[in-house]
């Protein structure tokens, strides 16, 4: 059974975090985090499928395909060291470099992310200034974790975090142990992920082969960091990283059986909070916006439709709104591509205690419009479509579209 717990990077045996002020971009916050693991890790990632990719993700994506193991994990925030050419490369093994020699390890164990400004160029002593200062904090600690993950927020208003525990067999065969996975992740604008989240980082103590961590991982993205959009634009730092070192003490998991299955429910549900939590922080929103699909003919599909809902800037300043116009959602249902029959499915708007039927028989149906005002004020606002189709379902996640993120993305260099 999987236990939700309290933490993030730290919850998990033998991985330790910390964070400082480098003063890269920002002033009177602290803009660097780190995440080391006492012992070697197995990695798996996910990367933007942005043709234009951050040199972080270029330094990342060689060494995860690459089989080598990994220790730390070193993050900035305010600059994104993407379009930044040779130089941004050049940074990226000089701060692995700089890692690896302060540690003791290769600079290949060193993986490494950036958020922020496109085109700025990072300096290199604040960054080996910020790793120095972070090798003395290093701490275990929730409190750590915690704040190493407000350490890598942007436009962020809250950070993100979230653990489990689940018991598998001891791998002496005595019974079982506990084991944790916890993750912290960022990002309330250019959301619209292919593959993951803008920065998204997951630490678990679980034995598990290299193959099968690969595979859990690409197993849960596309429900989770892969349903959520925020603006439609897909960033060029986009990264989700997944380390285990092992030290739980299971039976190390070699093939798709029942603690392959446990575990893969756990990362899901670790990543699906993760990246709820990021859809409701939109930049500027008021509200998160969920839509499920359900009945449709294949899985693809349900969730063409269902992201094409949440994405459509219509639907999302509708709910800003507060103004129930059903015709939005069945817009942005047809041009989704996918063919159904709009004669056939049926439309309901949710909310704590009543849901409405918007659509059904091919006409919108009559119902209140001060009931859905109320439900429409709520902090979730919660659609589902009954495709009449199949047995597929899907659920997206996004946001309102406001004023405030006109405001944000307005002046955001400054």
């Amino acid at each position: 059974m999987i236990r939700k717990i309290s933490g993030g990077v730290t919850a998990a045996r033998g991985f330790s975090a910390a964070c400082c002020a480098a003063g890269i971009k920002y002033q009177g916050r602290t803009d660097m985090a780190m995440i080391y693991s006492d012992t070697p890790c197995a990695v798996a990632g996910t990367f933007t499928s942005n043709k234009v990719k951050a040199a972080p993700v270029l330094w990342d994506r060689q060494i995860v395909e690459s089989g080598c193991t990994v220790q730390a994990v070193v993050v900035n925030a305010g600059i994104a060291n993407a379009a930044t050419g040779k130089a941004g490369m050049d940074l990226c093994e000089a701060t692995a470099t700089y890692t690896g020699k302060t540690f003791g390890i290769p600079a290949s164990s060193v993986l490494l992310g950036s958020t922020g400004v496109i085109g700025p160029n990072i300096p290199l002593d604040r960054i080996t200034s910020g790793v120095s200062m972070m090798k003395e904090m290093l701490s275990s600690t929730q409190e750590a974790g915690t704040a190493a993950s407000k350490a890598i927020m942007t436009t962020d208003t809250v950070n993100k975090e979230f653990a489990v525990a689940f018991d598998l067999p001891a791998a002496d065969g005595s019974g079982t142990v506990t084991v944790h996975l916890g993750g912290m992740s960022k990002g309330s604008g250019m959301i619209h992920p292919d593959m993951c989240t803008m920065l998204g980082y997951v630490t678990t103590d679980c034995a598990v082969s290299k193959e099968l961590l690969v595979k859990a991982l690409r197993s849960v993205v596309p429900d989770t960091f892969n349903m959520i959009t925020v603006d439609g634009d897909t960033s060029t730092n986009d990264t989700l990283l997944l380390l285990a070192n092992g030290q739980a003490g299971n039976k190390a998991i070699v093939a798709e059986d029942e603690s392959y299955a446990l575990f893969c429910e756990a990362l899901l549900s670790v990543c699906h909070d993760l990246a709820v939590l990021m859809a409701s922080d939109g930049e500027g929103a008021t509200h998160l916006v969920e839509m499920r699909v359900y009945h449709a003919d294949t899985k693809e599909n349900a969730r063409i439709f269902a992201k094409s809902v949440v994405g459509s800037s219509l639907v999302k300043a509708m709910i800003f709104g507060r103004d129930a116009n059903c015709g939005r959602i069945l817009c942005a249902l047809g041009y989704a591509g996918p063919d159904f029959d709009p004669a056939v499915i049926e439309l309901f708007l949710h909310g704590e205690n009543e849901t409405l039927c918007f659509y059904r028989d091919g006409f919108v149906q009559p119902f209140s419009e001060e009931k859905a005002a109320a439900i429409l004020a709520e902090k979730a606002v919660r659609f589902s479509c009954d495709m009449k189709m199949g047995t597929a379902e899907a659920t997206a996640w996004g946001c309102d579209l406001t004023h405030e993120y006109v405001t944000i993305n307005g002046d955001y260099r400054s």
